[in-house]
């Protein structure tokens, strides 16, 4: 995208406490423009450390931003890849995985240094908390590359069970009925039923932790959940406005997403 472009594709941007936002006018530049400002931070810290590591969401909301990212130039195998959240109890190879997800567009794609996949259909999910915790304690996570759902979740920290002082890294959560609907509107189930009712998620000072953060929010849908980030007082009835406190974080949306903040 060169420069003319971009400004003719960026519709305004505006600041909520620390968070910044960018609205686009459709999701395709929204995509590109996060993707060259997460690479451009990736060979920033690149420049000071070996290697670095990065968690990333698994979401349709997602894929103009991944889809760019592999066009950028990054060296894929000085990086350490992480996801924040998984489904328990579903197949293993069901394409409905978040693993699964990424592994398809990113990375069974790139030669990452390692992926560090969640195991969701493991016999003791308590035992793989502990462990995916003790892996993000072994690797500070550098950047963070997120989606907000539609009740303002972040991961799969949902309202109930969102915790700003969660004492713990990763937990096992029952996802709420919201969030549960989002997965069939996304396309990824058929029915309600189909959805899991718990998965593993990193927790809120889990993803806080993350020096950057880059958030990729596109569509109609996520409208109401944009909004409430931007306006509402910081709370767990709506667990994205916790990136307002957070010194490096920006939100990347379209007009779709962010109409009522045009």
């Amino acid at each position: 995208m060169d420069m003319e472009d971009y400004v003719m594709s960026l519709l305004k941007e505006l600041t909520a406490g620390k968070l910044k936002i960018k609205i686009f006018d459709n999701r395709g530049n929204l995509g590109a423009d996060a993707a060259k400002n997460a690479a451009l931070k990736i060979r920033e810290l690149l420049k000071e450390k070996s290697e670095i590591n990065m968690i990333f969401a698994a979401a349709p909301s997602q894929n103009e931003f991944l889809e760019t990212l592999l066009k950028e130039d990054v060296e894929w195998n000085r990086i350490n890849a992480f996801h924040m959240d998984e489904y328990i109890g579903l197949d293993a190879n069901a394409p409905q995985g978040f693993g699964n997800f990424l592994k398809d567009r990113l990375f069974g794609k790139m030669g990452f240094k390692s992926v560090n996949y969640i195991q969701g259909n493991t016999g003791d999910p308590e035992a793989e908390c502990v462990r995916y915790a003790e892996l993000l304690k072994k690797n500070p996570t550098d950047i963070i590359c997120l989606g907000i759902g539609e009740n303002g979740h972040l991961a799969f920290n949902d309202p109930p069970v969102a915790d700003f002082q969660d004492p713990v890294l990763v937990k096992i959560v029952e996802l709420d009925s919201v969030c549960r609907q989002q997965q069939v509107n996304d396309g990824c189930f058929a029915s309600f039923d189909l959805v899991p009712t718990h998965a593993i998620s990193i927790t809120i000072p889990g993803l806080m932790a993350g020096s950057y953060i880059f958030g990729m929010v596109p569509g109609k849908t996520k409208a109401e959940a944009v909004y409430r980030t931007a306006t509402e007082d910081i709370s767990t009835n709506c667990p994205a406005t916790i990136l307002k406190n957070h010194d490096n974080a920006i939100l990347y949306t379209d007009s779709d997403s962010a109409n009522r903040l045009l």
